[in-house]
Protein backbone atom coordinates (compact mmCIF):
# COMPACT_ATOMS: atom_id res chain seq x y z
CA UNK A 1 0.00 0.00 0.00
CA UNK A 2 1.39 3.40 -1.09
CA UNK A 3 1.68 6.31 1.69
CA UNK A 4 2.90 9.82 1.54
CA UNK A 5 4.99 10.92 3.98
CA UNK A 6 5.49 15.03 4.41
CA UNK A 7 7.75 16.58 6.61
CA UNK A 8 8.21 19.88 7.47
CA UNK A 9 6.61 21.95 10.28
CA UNK A 10 5.99 24.96 8.68
CA UNK A 11 2.28 25.75 8.13
CA UNK A 12 0.86 25.60 4.04
CA UNK A 13 -0.50 28.85 3.25
CA UNK A 14 -1.75 30.68 -0.36
CA UNK A 15 -4.74 30.87 -2.78
CA UNK A 16 -5.91 28.05 -4.93
CA UNK A 17 -8.24 29.04 -7.52
CA UNK A 18 -11.62 26.50 -7.67
CA UNK A 19 -13.31 26.45 -11.22
CA UNK A 20 -17.15 25.78 -11.33
CA UNK A 21 -18.52 22.42 -11.93
CA UNK A 22 -19.54 20.93 -15.17
CA UNK A 23 -22.28 19.15 -13.90
CA UNK A 24 -23.85 22.24 -12.58
CA UNK A 25 -23.00 24.40 -15.67
CA UNK A 26 -24.55 22.33 -18.12
CA UNK A 27 -28.38 22.02 -16.71
CA UNK A 28 -27.41 26.11 -16.09
CA UNK A 29 -26.61 26.85 -20.00
CA UNK A 30 -29.54 24.78 -21.03
CA UNK A 31 -31.90 26.34 -18.84
CA UNK A 32 -30.87 30.14 -20.15
CA UNK A 33 -32.88 28.49 -23.27
CA UNK A 34 -36.34 30.25 -21.05
CA UNK A 35 -34.78 33.66 -20.63
CA UNK A 36 -36.21 36.58 -22.30
CA UNK A 37 -32.77 38.54 -21.49
CA UNK A 38 -29.41 37.64 -21.56
CA UNK A 39 -27.62 36.21 -18.71
CA UNK A 40 -24.64 35.95 -17.12
CA UNK A 41 -22.91 32.89 -15.45
CA UNK A 42 -19.84 33.08 -14.05
CA UNK A 43 -17.23 30.54 -13.08
CA UNK A 44 -17.49 28.43 -16.10
CA UNK A 45 -14.97 25.69 -16.42
CA UNK A 46 -13.42 25.15 -19.11
CA UNK A 47 -13.70 21.44 -20.25
CA UNK A 48 -14.50 20.02 -23.28
CA UNK A 49 -18.38 18.81 -22.83
CA UNK A 50 -18.79 22.35 -22.00
CA UNK A 51 -16.97 23.60 -25.11
CA UNK A 52 -19.24 21.32 -27.01
CA UNK A 53 -22.50 22.64 -25.22
CA UNK A 54 -21.20 25.92 -25.73
CA UNK A 55 -21.15 25.00 -29.68
CA UNK A 56 -24.33 22.94 -29.77
CA UNK A 57 -26.29 26.58 -27.98
CA UNK A 58 -24.51 27.87 -30.63
CA UNK A 59 -25.59 26.09 -33.58
CA UNK A 60 -29.16 26.75 -32.39
CA UNK A 61 -28.54 30.35 -32.60
CA UNK A 62 -28.01 31.34 -29.44
CA UNK A 63 -25.25 34.39 -29.18
CA UNK A 64 -22.38 33.42 -26.56
CA UNK A 65 -19.76 35.09 -25.18
CA UNK A 66 -16.51 34.12 -22.71
CA UNK A 67 -14.63 36.70 -21.14
CA UNK A 68 -11.12 36.45 -19.79
CA UNK A 69 -12.54 35.84 -16.47
CA UNK A 70 -13.98 32.54 -17.52
CA UNK A 71 -17.49 34.67 -17.46
CA UNK A 72 -20.21 33.45 -20.10
CA UNK A 73 -22.84 35.80 -21.48
CA UNK A 74 -25.32 33.94 -22.82
CA UNK A 75 -28.37 35.62 -25.28
CA UNK A 76 -31.22 32.93 -25.84
CA UNK A 77 -33.01 36.13 -27.71
CA UNK A 78 -31.51 34.89 -31.18
CA UNK A 79 -32.62 31.02 -31.15
CA UNK A 80 -33.83 30.27 -33.51
CA UNK A 81 -34.43 26.19 -33.71
CA UNK A 82 -35.88 23.74 -31.97
CA UNK A 83 -34.31 21.29 -33.45
CA UNK A 84 -30.68 20.26 -32.08
CA UNK A 85 -27.75 19.32 -34.39
CA UNK A 86 -27.04 15.05 -34.40
CA UNK A 87 -23.48 15.84 -35.17
CA UNK A 88 -22.92 17.40 -31.37
CA UNK A 89 -25.93 15.79 -29.64
CA UNK A 90 -24.07 12.48 -30.28
CA UNK A 91 -20.99 13.30 -28.68
CA UNK A 92 -22.43 14.12 -25.15
CA UNK A 93 -25.27 12.92 -22.62
CA UNK A 94 -26.18 15.97 -20.87
CA UNK A 95 -27.43 17.30 -25.07
CA UNK A 96 -30.59 15.90 -23.74
CA UNK A 97 -30.59 18.88 -21.01
CA UNK A 98 -32.09 21.12 -23.90
CA UNK A 99 -35.20 19.21 -24.77
CA UNK A 100 -37.59 20.68 -21.91
CA UNK A 101 -36.41 24.56 -22.40
CA UNK A 102 -37.10 24.01 -26.19
CA UNK A 103 -40.24 22.60 -25.79
CA UNK A 104 -41.34 25.29 -23.11
CA UNK A 105 -39.82 27.78 -25.66
CA UNK A 106 -41.20 26.62 -28.75
CA UNK A 107 -43.95 24.19 -28.20
CA UNK A 108 -41.99 21.39 -30.00
CA UNK A 109 -38.54 20.07 -30.22
CA UNK A 110 -36.31 17.68 -31.86
CA UNK A 111 -33.06 16.02 -29.89
CA UNK A 112 -31.19 13.34 -31.50
CA UNK A 113 -30.88 10.70 -28.95
CA UNK A 114 -27.52 11.55 -26.84
CA UNK A 115 -24.49 9.54 -27.12
CA UNK A 116 -20.98 10.11 -24.71
CA UNK A 117 -21.62 7.52 -22.11
CA UNK A 118 -18.90 4.87 -22.11
CA UNK A 119 -20.54 3.53 -18.75
CA UNK A 120 -23.89 2.92 -20.20
CA UNK A 121 -25.53 5.45 -17.59
CA UNK A 122 -29.24 5.09 -18.30
CA UNK A 123 -31.07 8.41 -19.44
CA UNK A 124 -34.13 10.26 -17.72
CA UNK A 125 -37.28 8.41 -18.98
CA UNK A 126 -38.20 11.37 -21.70
CA UNK A 127 -41.62 9.81 -22.17
CA UNK A 128 -43.04 9.93 -18.70
CA UNK A 129 -41.83 13.30 -18.25
CA UNK A 130 -43.75 13.97 -21.43
CA UNK A 131 -46.80 12.87 -20.31
CA UNK A 132 -46.70 14.52 -16.78
CA UNK A 133 -46.13 17.95 -18.59
CA UNK A 134 -49.00 17.47 -21.04
CA UNK A 135 -46.90 16.22 -24.16
CA UNK A 136 -46.99 14.09 -27.08
CA UNK A 137 -44.08 12.14 -27.22
CA UNK A 138 -42.76 9.94 -29.61
CA UNK A 139 -38.99 8.04 -30.70
CA UNK A 140 -38.42 8.55 -34.59
CA UNK A 141 -36.16 4.91 -34.52
CA UNK A 142 -34.98 6.34 -38.60
CA UNK A 143 -33.21 9.14 -36.96
CA UNK A 144 -33.05 7.78 -33.69
CA UNK A 145 -33.97 11.21 -32.04
CA UNK A 146 -36.85 12.53 -29.69
CA UNK A 147 -39.94 14.66 -30.99
CA UNK A 148 -41.73 16.22 -28.21
CA UNK A 149 -44.63 18.67 -28.99
CA UNK A 150 -46.85 19.82 -26.15
CA UNK A 151 -50.54 19.03 -26.72
CA UNK A 152 -52.44 22.22 -25.56
CA UNK A 153 -51.85 25.33 -27.77
CA UNK A 154 -50.41 28.47 -26.20
CA UNK A 155 -48.82 31.20 -28.28
CA UNK A 156 -45.19 29.94 -28.90
CA UNK A 157 -41.76 31.47 -30.18
CA UNK A 158 -41.91 30.50 -34.05
CA UNK A 159 -39.36 27.33 -34.42
CA UNK A 160 -37.32 26.52 -37.46
CA UNK A 161 -36.80 23.46 -38.06
CA UNK A 162 -38.42 20.31 -39.27
CA UNK A 163 -40.38 18.17 -36.83
CA UNK A 164 -41.80 14.88 -37.43
CA UNK A 165 -45.76 14.24 -37.01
Amino acid sequence: MAKILIRGGTPLNGEVGISGAKNAVLPILAACLLADEPVGIGNVPHLHDVTTFIELLGQMGVQLVLDDRMKMHVDPRTTSTCVAPYDLVRTMRASILVLGPLVARFGQAEVSLPGGCAIGAPLPRPARAAHVCRACFATVIGAACLVVRLLRRRKRRQCRGVVAH
